[in-house]
């Protein structure tokens, strides 16, 4: 690697880091305007997501520019378009705090509901996710990556927990189900972000390992099922 690309590979890094920082503050502020009915720190988290569209366009343009110049080959090749798509994947939470945050602002006007559903725990699970699946790209520790992936199928039983206790208090509440019907999408707005957060786990193990790992499913085993009519399959 040349002195030159080494430089360019740090200030990748550097900007990307930044950007998440925005990212998670934005995400934690969205869920804290959502408890605490603050239709300022709504409108807040709303505004900064044109300082995240334009560090996107930024990044963007520096990989580009980078992968022109310098023809990076291998492992450096691999670390500047991994950084590419991750950076699409924070631009994407960024978009997902303002859905919350403009959530909120119509939930504040909903009177005496209540939240039947921590939001803030799921949250601060998430913003984990995307904080260690940051970690691993810097510490280029593709363990971490598959922790991270590891965690989402916990997300995924908040976001249906969420779901269930917010069905339930409608059956209960009838008449506020015109706010109460906004809940689910606000846990499934964090599920998605924790998708995102594997995305970047995923492109770590890539980058680390050379191992593709985000269409890797379980494929169901067939067995044979004996019956008075012969051979039957069925999964298991």
């Amino acid at each position: 690697m040349t002195r030159t690309l080494e430089l360019e590979i740090n200030f990748l890094k550097k900007k990307i880091l930044s950007v998440c920082t925005i990212v998670e503050e934005n995400v934690r502020d969205a869920v804290k305007a959502l408890v605490k009915r603050d239709t300022d720190l709504a409108a807040k988290v709303i505004d900064a997501d044109e300082e995240i569209d334009a560090l996107e366009v930024e990044i963007e343009e520096e990989c580009l520019k980078t992968l022109a110049l310098h023809q990076p080959v291998a492992r450096d090749l691999r670390f500047i378009i991994a950084v590419f798509n991750i950076n699409n994947d924070l631009e994407r939470i960024g978009d997902l705090a303002v859905n919350i945050a403009e959530r909120a602002m119509s939930l504040a006007s909903c009177a005496n509901i209540d939240i039947p559903f921590d939001y803030t725990s799921m949250a601060e699970k998430v913003l984990l996710m995307v904080k260690k699946s940051l970690d691993a790209l810097v510490q280029m520790n593709p363990e971490l990556g598959r922790e991270v992936c590891e965690e989402d199928d916990e997300v995924d039983v908040m976001n249906r927990e969420a779901y269930s206790k917010v069905q339930e208090r409608i059956r209960l509440y009838p008449e506020r189900v015109d706010c109460l019907i906004q809940l689910p999408a606000i846990s499934s707005e964090l599920e998605r972000i924790a998708d995102h957060a594997t995305n970047i786990a995923e492109e770590v193990i890539y980058l680390a390992k050379g191992e593709i790992v985000r269409h890797k499913i379980e494929k169901p085993q067939l067995r044979v099922v004996k019956s008075g009519t012969g051979n039957n399959f069925e999964t298991k």
